[in-house]
């Protein structure tokens, strides 16, 4: 049995790879290993560590990597040193890490550094913040490219891979998002004590190069919000540096009647209610993507989705600054929006990435890797 290790940091990652997982359980020539570790562990975002636990996987490892207060750099040194102790007592065959988190990152350099393959799922793609830089550093670090669409595969290869290492199968969330098992919203919202017919949905994450403009811009982006005289379901954000400014923030709310706000939501039932909502309001991936498919009106704010619209149709989005008139006006004009869905996959990425894994695990693959110049020829 080869070993097969997915390292998890957040509940938005472990969403998008949890059918990838479950593919990996079933397999008869692999055995699934978890590395949890980051947010899951942290209990001020919810503890998620126990819905991995509910969904029922084995050989989970738990890992404290960061404080409330920890920096980027020193989660990721922290994030680096455990994993490398695990790997050295577990010797897995491969590491599968995905998008653009320092968890990830730190994943992608053990592997690296121990002549581990690391297959990353959805590089090559933009948004414009330090979270890109991550996303691309990790490409370089990875040997086998699992990416959403054609767009990121040519981005995957300008950064010098082998085209035969980048395999196009979706992202991996439509496997969720498409599936005839996702809770209905009456059981979401009996879950969740939601009492609104009518909301919309906030998350909003910190732009790491921008703290300095964080405060104010939540600030407007509250008073818009409570000025607009609708019910919201507010999400926290991540913990990302800045994130403590935000969450201050959010205190202002936490007892008027119209917000609803959780540390986090489990995956299929944020789906749910994504789904069923009027809108989502913030700078989180879900505004483009999940939106996208299910052709949900989103407002984008401020630069830290910069660039996704070159790879994703737009129709569905209003862009905006943190500003509150202008929020409000983007609010006004949602009940005219022409939007429609986007693809991002077939719905079967998890059966597209375990052919491909047991294949690859099955045959000799050189862990060297070659930078090929895009006018490379054979």
């Amino acid at each position: 049995m080869k070993k097969v290790l997915f390292l998890t940091g957040t509940r938005a990652d472990y969403g998008k790879i949890k059918s990838l997982m479950k593919q990996v359980a079933k397999s008869e020539v692999l055995e699934l290993n978890i590395f949890v570790t980051g947010m899951h562990m942290l209990s001020k975002y919810g503890s998620t560590w126990k819905e991995i636990e509910k969904d029922g996987f084995k050989n989970t490892y738990h890992f404290i990597n960061q404080s409330y207060n920890s920096t980027m750099d020193i989660a990721l040194s922290n994030t680096v040193l455990g994993l490398s102790n695990y790997v050295h007592e577990h010797k897995p065959d491969l590491i599968v890490i995905h998008g653009d988190r320092l968890e990830a990152l730190a994943g992608a350099i053990v592997g690296a550094f121990n002549n581990i393959k690391v297959a990353h799922i959805e590089g090559g793609e933009v948004s414009g913040t330090i979270d890109e830089s991550i996303r691309h550093a990790i490409t370089k670090f990875s040997h086998i490219h699992f990416v959403s669409n054609e767009e990121a595969k040519n981005r995957v290869v300008q950064l010098g891979e082998d085209q035969e290492s980048i395999y196009v199968i979706g992202s991996p969330d439509m496997d969720i998002m498409v599936s005839d098992t996702l809770p209905d919203i009456e059981k979401v919202k009996e879950r969740y004590e939601i009492p609104y017919d009518e909301y919309g949905i906030l998350m909003y994450h910190p732009v790491t190069t921008q703290v300095e403009e964080l405060s104010n811009n939540s600030k407007e982006i509250i008073d818009a919000l409570i000025e607009s005289n609708k019910n919201y379901v507010v999400i926290y954000p991540n913990n990302d540096s800045g994130s403590s400014i935000i969450l201050k923030e959010y205190e202002r709310i936490i007892n008027n009647e119209r917000f609803k706000v959780f540390p986090s939501m489990r995956f299929e039932y944020f789906l749910t209610l994504l789904k069923n909502s009027d809108f989502i309001i913030g700078n989180s991936s879900a505004g483009i993507r999940e939106t996208g498919l299910y052709g949900i009106p989103s407002i984008d704010l401020g630069t830290r989705q910069k660039g996704r619209y070159s790879i994703e149709e737009e129709g569905n989005i209003v862009h905006v600054k943190e500003e509150k008139n202008q929020i409000l006006n983007a609010i006004q004009q949602l009940n005219g929006i022409q939007y429609f869905p986007v693809n991002f996959g077939d719905g079967r990425s998890d059966e597209k990435f375990i052919e491909i894994i047991e294949k690859i695990l099955g045959s000799n693959i050189d862990i060297q890797k070659t930078f090929r110049d895009v006018y490379y020829k054979v």
